[in-house]
C-alpha cells in the first residue's frame, strides 16, 4: 500500500471477561510474565512465556506484571490464549501498567505484518488491559498490532474503550471486518484514520460506534487541519462513523478521495450519523460522503460487521 505512514502507537484495551476494578494478581492457571524476573516458572518476557507452552488446542492464559516488556511477538499456536494485563481498572486503557513495546519498520522487515510489535497468527486469541507500541517514529510504516492473518486486514476483530493512536491510513486493510467501540481515537500527524481497501461488493466494513476522535499531545506541525476521517485505498470502501464526538481539528471535507489520479470513489460507502463536536463544526463534506438517516445507521453495527456470531466471543458488558 503505497503512500500510508506508520501506525505509531496502537495503545489498547480490548473486553474483560470478569468486571471489576482492577487485575493485580493472575488469574488460576495462567503463567506469570515479570520483568526481570528470577523466579522458578515466571518469565522476564512474553515472547518466551508463550514459547513455552505446547503448540496444541489446549486452552492457556499469560498474566504480564507491569513494566515495559520490548522485544517484537509472535503468536502461532492453534490453542486459545488469553493475556491479561496487570491494571488498576480493567474498564479502560488508562489504568494499564503492562506495555509492549518494538520498534520494526516495513521497510526492513519485509511487509507490514512483519513490522508488528504484536503478530497474532491464530484464531480464538484474547487480550485485555495491556498497551502495545510501535516506537519506530516517524516516516516509515510500522505497525503496532497485526491482528491475524492495526491492520484490520483479514478476518473479523472487534476494538473496545482502547486508544488506538496513529497518523496517516492507521486503520487499513483489504478484506477484514471490523468493529470500533467507544475508543479514544488520536491523531498524531497529518493524514488519514481510516483506509478501506475492499476490491469487491461485499458484506466486510469498518463500523465506528461512540468513540471521541482527539489530536494527540504529540501531534507533529502541520496536522491540524488536514485530518480526516478516511480515504478509499480501494474502490468498494466501507466506513461508517456513528455517534463519533471530534474534538481533533479535522479539515473541513471530513472525508477525501484516494488520490487526484485515483480517486477511488465510484462505489464506497463513507458514511456517517450523529457527528458532533468542535472538529466537525462547519463540515463541507464531498459528494461521495453519505450522512446517514437514524433508520440508516441503525443497519449498521457491531453484528453487521462482525456477524450475529459475535455473542459467543465478545463480552456483552463492554459493547457500545
Amino acid at each position: 500500500m503505497a503512500s500510508k505512514s506508520l501506525l505509531v502507537t496502537l495503545l489498547f484495551t480490548l473486553i474483560s471477561q470478569i468486571l471489576a476494578a482492577s487485575r493485580t494478581t493472575p488469574p488460576s492457571g495462567a503463567i506469570v510474565v515479570r520483568a526481570g524476573t528470577t523466579t522458578s516458572g515466571e518469565f522476564a518476557s512474553l515472547g518466551a512465556a508463550i514459547s513455552s507452552l505446547p503448540n496444541d488446542g489446549s486452552a492457556r492464559s499469560i498474566f504480564i506484571y507491569p513494566g515495559t516488556y520490548a522485544g517484537q511477538v509472535d503468536i502461532t499456536r492453534t490453542g486459545a490464549l488469553t493475556i491479561y494485563g496487570y491494571t488498576s481498572d480493567t474498564t479502560t486503557y488508562t489504568g494499564n501498567q503492562a506495555i509492549l513495546t518494538a520498534a520494526g519498520n516495513a521497510t526492513t522487515a519485509g511487509s507490514d505484518d512483519a513490522s508488528g510489535t504484536l503478530r497474532v497468527h491464530t484464531n480464538n486469541f484474547k487480550m485485555y488491559n495491556v498497551n502495545v507500541k510501535n516506537t519506530v517514529g516517524p516516516g516509515v510504516q510500522a505497525i503496532a498490532l497485526s491482528p491475524d492473518t492495526l491492520y484490520a486486514n483479514e478476518g473479523t476483530q472487534v476494538y473496545l474503550k482502547g486508544y488506538i493512536e496513529g497518523a496517516a491510513d492507521f486503520i487499513f486493510g483489504r478484506e477484514g471486518s471490523a468493529y470500533f467501540g467507544g475508543n479514544t481515537i488520536a491523531v498524531n500527524g497529518p493524514g488519514h484514520i481510516t483506509a478501506s481497501g475492499r476490491e469487491s461488493n461485499d458484506s466486510g466494513s469498518y463500523v465506528f460506534n461512540q468513540n471521541t476522535i482527539v489530536l494527540a499531545s504529540d501531534a507533529a506541525s502541520g496536522t491540524s487541519g488536514n485530518i480526516f476521517l478516511g480515504r478509499p485505498w480501494a474502490d468498494f470502501a466501507k466506513v461508517v462513523f456513528k455517534n463519533t464526538v471530534i474534538t481533533a481539528p479535522m479539515n473541513k471535507a471530513l472525508w477525501s478521495e484516494w488520490s487526484t489520479a485515483t480517486p477511488n470513489t465510484d462505489n464506497i460507502l463513507f458514511g456517517e450519523y450523529n457527528t458532533t463536536g468542535s472538529g466537525a463544526s462547519g463540515a463541507t463534506r464531498p459528494s461521495f460522503a453519505t450522512v446517514l438517516s437514524a433508520t440508516q445507521a441503525a443497519t449498521y453495527s457491531i453484528s453487521s460487521a462482525v456477524g450475529s456470531g459475535y455473542t459467543s466471543w465478545v463480552d456483552a458488558a463492554y459493547i457500545v
